[in-house]
């Protein structure tokens, strides 16, 4: 596996995944990314910051899986509700985390999460911060085996969506 920052060719791979992850949270009746988001746009902002990732397989160039990575802070973690953050800035944070519906519950997500944190280590960040939708029990297990600890909800400044807040320290 190689996990690298997205590239143009890769495009049309994650939105793919983004699709897939929609039409997964919708049978599984999860209201998130039910809107159209993430979407191209949201590929294409994300991949300028050079904040788009994808986990690619080495043998095949397949993109197992794709999330974006940031070392900036997140103004929806401003305010945080019913808990609080341990650590303070500066923090890591890993959204929009999709991986292809034929490889779930192989671990890809977690090696996504543990590259994220090696990166979050050479720039000498210490926690990282990750959010989803409450009922998106599969992420929330996916955290907690990835160590991060629930610390209380945020509001989305897009929509005003509620989503549940993890923290790994490092």
């Amino acid at each position: 596996m190689v996990f690298r920052k997205t590239e143009e060719k890769d495009c049309p791979q994650v939105i793919a995944l983004y699709q897939q992850a929609q039409s997964y949270f919708k049978e599984a009746g999860i209201d998130q990314w039910q809107n159209g988001y993430p979407n191209a746009e949201t590929l294409a902002e994300d991949m300028a910051g050079g904040e788009s990732y994808v986990l690619v397989d080495k043998e095949t160039g397949e993109v197992l899986g794709t999330c974006f990575v940031s070392f900036e802070k997140e103004p929806d973690y401003d305010v945080i509700y019913e808990g609080s953050w341990q650590e303070t800035e500066p923090y890591g944070v890993v959204h929009r985390v999709a991986v292809v519906s034929n490889r779930k519950g192989q671990g890809l997500a977690g090696q996504m999460i543990e590259y994220a944190a090696a990166m979050c280590l050479e720039r000498g960040i210490t926690s990282m911060r990750m959010d989803t939708h409450e009922d998106n029990r599969s992420m929330q297990r996916m955290l907690v085996k990835s160590g991060f600890v629930y610390r209380g909800i945020i509001y989305l400044g897009r929509d005003g969506a509620k989503r549940v807040a993890f923290e790994k320290i490092l």
